[in-house]
């Protein structure tokens, strides 16, 4: 069967809209991609305050919001079918939304985007709220990622994915492993917004700065790296935590953070790949084991080049891939969620979220007249 889909990815990193455009194609049981076109529409600073700043909302204003960000995400979507020539080929378009309230231990989660709104633009089937029948059943809702990490990338061992927060996902067989590692991008964009800069441009910032071992020595003290998997975090883990921790230690300087922070990150990913390895029935051996690794942080050099050397030492290889699927791998998996979902099929994994069971989530708009 041939699917083609649009998949829509609104990171914690405030980036912007990840748009792609997917055409999967499964025979028995095995699927293949081809991400035919994806842009990423940067967020203007409305777009950016208006969503940073729509947890202090009222009620009615944070529905008022999530109408009005649905709206504009189906005019993005309209903006790309037209730029792209993509009329009458689109079977349907799922959308993540921006994650705004994540409260899975009481059985809530929230992502803006109305898809009505989106649905009424288009004029195309819209799967939204993808998170919350998981949620529901006890689950983190997250990390999505593994059931695409199955299906698409099945030769590797491991999938990093580096947006604005990082998560890591391990299979092999009937064994997954995943959950979200620690705030990634979200926090060095905010380092690097108070030099004047949307992010650290190949790390450049970090390169220069300096480890401060005792920021470092506080930020893997926090209590979240203790916790055993299933496990996920919220957007304001890194705004209102890690954040506050970097800007009150004494003698802050940007340049030092940014060092220290990716060194944060590469150190915490690496424990979660010996943490993983306790849990495993085969676990590490020197034979060498492949990661992939996607996602905006890919692109920080100096982040990358610790990775590689945190990881060697495990016998770990790091392989990117080519830039469409790094800088687009959850859009594409998102489009490949609502293929699952329009099949009927199970898009989440209860061994992952920790749910009660694997299930199949997503509401479905139906845009097109009857």
């Amino acid at each position: 069967m041939i699917y083609r889909a649009i998949g829509l990815m609104s990171g914690s990193s405030l980036d912007g809209l990840d748009i792609a455009y997917v055409q999967f194609h499964e025979n028995a049981g095995k699927w293949e991609f081809d991400i035919k076109a994806a842009e990423c529409y940067e967020y203007t600073s409305y777009w950016k305050h208006k969503l940073e700043s729509s947890i202090q909302l009222n009620a009615l204003n944070y529905q008022l919001l999530d109408v009005e960000f649905g709206h504009f995400t189906g005019e993005k979507v309209s903006e790309f079918i037209n730029k792209h020539q993509l009329h009458y080929q689109v079977q349907l378009v799922a959308s993540h939304g921006h994650t705004t309230f994540h409260l899975p231990e009481q059985k809530l989660t929230s992502q803006l985007g109305n898809g009505a709104a989106i649905a009424a633009h288009t004029g195309l089937p819209v799967i939204t709220d993808i998170r919350a029948m998981d949620v529901a059943l006890g689950g983190q809702g997250a990390p999505m990622v593994p059931v695409g990490d199955k299906l698409l990338f099945g030769d590797f061992d491991f999938c990093l994915n580096i947006g604005g927060i990082a998560n890591v996902s391990y299979h092999k067989e009937d064994e997954y492993i995943s959950f979200d590692v620690c705030p990634a991008n979200r926090v060095l964009n905010l380092l690097a917004n108070e030099a004047g800069y949307a992010f650290d441009d190949g790390g450049q910032m970090a390169e220069s700065g300096s480890l401060n071992t005792s920021l470092l020595h506080a930020l893997n003290s926090l209590d979240y790296y203790k916790q055993s998997f299933p496990k996920s975090l919220a957007n304001s883990f890194g705004n209102d935590v890690v954040y506050s921790i970097i800007k009150d230690m004494p003698g802050y300087n940007i340049f030092d953070a940014l060092q220290t922070y990716t060194e944060h990150i590469a150190e915490q990913v690496k424990n979660a790949v010996l943490t993983i390895n306790e849990k495993m029935s085969d676990p590490l051996s020197p034979a060498s084991r492949k990661m992939l690794v996607t996602g905006g942080g890919t692109f920080n050099t100096c982040l990358v080049t610790k990775l590689r050397r945190h990881l060697d030492p495990l016998h770990i290889e790091l392989v990117v891939p080519d830039e469409k699927t790094v800088q687009y791998k959850e859009a594409l998996i998102m489009a490949l969620i609502g293929v699952l979902r329009w099949r009927e099929e199970n898009n989440s994994i209860a061994s992952v979220t920790g749910a009660t069971r694997s299930s199949i989530g997503g509401a479905i708009w139906m845009g097109a007249q009857a």
